[in-house]
């Protein structure tokens, strides 16, 4: 062999080495760091076991955080009925979280929250923002410690869950008119009063108590086949998801969110958090202008798929709840089930609706 071209074996054998060297490094930071390589679209999500994501995020919960939050929590939060349907496609029963204690499944987080506080920091008192449902469970988790509270109300809360969180003693603000203005207000009155913000869905001790849902359905259902949850920040079908893909993997938890609030359907899309410039639907429970870190970290690992509906099917998933179902349902609450009357979702097998909340404004429930 010549020496030009033992020369040129030699060149090209380094430039595979020096290849390999930079493949292996890089292999080495993504799975080390554990971070996910960029994609050019988002990955499609079917109803199988949780994939292979890492853990990135160190503050996604377990199903041993979920397990003890119902610890705390049994002997405050209902465990509510699971019912079969009474109409409409066979297989569908109703996980009834709008007879929850204030009406909706906030309790369990808030709760939860509070119980894990040093006694010092609780009696400080704690502060809240939200359209309603979560105001009136810190609201009543701080009556049940004796702690002040006062929460940060959107200008155009429902006037009965107004009037229930001031029923419960908790101090209400107007703040805005989104949910990051309520936010951004509640953050600075508790560094000017020394309180504790209590999360309505971007933080463990929040997801872990909503997960105790999972836990309770799968007690009162074993063959369940489908899980569908109302989406607002994602705290709740993130504690949901978390409890039953952990216990079984098989199952497959679908997501609903209204066609005029896409949170999460639009970051899972854009394999990003997203924050929307608008929202606009009858569900005032839904409508947050961005989800938080660890529900989107929760949602790509667990939730199967994410799908919208029209706000005319929620007001015609009420009404068949209220009038046939006897069931009294809010906007955000009758998500999952409209889901299904409008064909979002096939039911196939043991199916569970999770009927999130129940504090329906009067004016709705007189114009039904």
């Amino acid at each position: 062999m010549s020496s030009e071209a033992m020369a040129e074996k030699m060149r090209t054998a380094l430039v595979i080495l020096f290849l390999g060297v930079i493949v292996g490094a890089y292999l080495f930071y993504v799975r080390g760091m554990g971070v996910q390589p960029a994609t050019s679209a988002p990955q499609a999500i079917h109803c199988v076991a949780p994939n292979a994501w890492e853990r990135y995020d160190r503050g996604m919960i377990t199903l041993a955080d979920i397990q003890q939050a119902r610890e705390r929590i049994h002997t405050v939060a209902i465990h509510t009925p699971l019912l079969p349907a009474k109409f409409g496609p066979a297989n569908v029963y109703f996980k009834c979280e709008n007879l929850q204690r204030g009406g909706a499944f906030k309790i369990r987080g808030a709760y939860n929250n509070l119980a894990q506080l040093a006694p010092e920091v609780r009696a400080r008192g704690v502060i809240a923002y939200s359209s309603g449902n979560h105001a009136q469970a810190v609201a009543l988790a701080a009556k049940l410690f004796d702690v002040p509270a006062t929460v940060v109300m959107l200008n155009a809360s429902v006037a009965e869950k107004v009037a229930q969180t001031k029923k419960y003693g908790a101090e209400v603000i107007f703040g805005g008119d989104s949910s990051e203005k309520i936010k951004l207000r509640a953050e600075q009155i508790a560094a000017e009063r020394g309180m504790t913000v209590i999360p309505p869905f971007n933080h463990p001790g929040t997801i872990a108590g909503q997960g105790t849902v999972g836990i309770e359905i799968l007690e009162d259902l074993p063959e369940v086949q489908t899980v569908i949850v109302p989406i607002g920040g994602g705290g709740l079908i993130s504690g949901i998801a978390t409890a039953v893909k952990e216990i079984r993997p098989s199952i497959c938890v679908i997501g609903v969110e209204p066609e005029g609030a896409p949170t999460l359907f639009e970051a899972l899309r854009a394999g990003k958090l997203v924050t929307l410039p608008d929202t606009n639907t009858i569900a005032d429970g839904l409508k947050p202008l961005r989800a938080g870190d660890l529900t989107f970290a929760a949602v790509r690992r667990y939730v199967d798929d994410v799908v919208l509906v029209l706000d005319s099917a929620i007001v015609e998933a009420i009404a068949q709840l209220l009038k046939q179902e006897k069931l009294v349902v809010e906007p955000s609450g009758a998500a999952s089930f409209a889901a299904v009357r409008s064909a979002k979702v096939a039911v196939s097998g043991p199916t569970v609706c999770v009927l999130s909340g129940g504090n329906i404004s009067s004016d709705l429930l007189r114009s039904l």
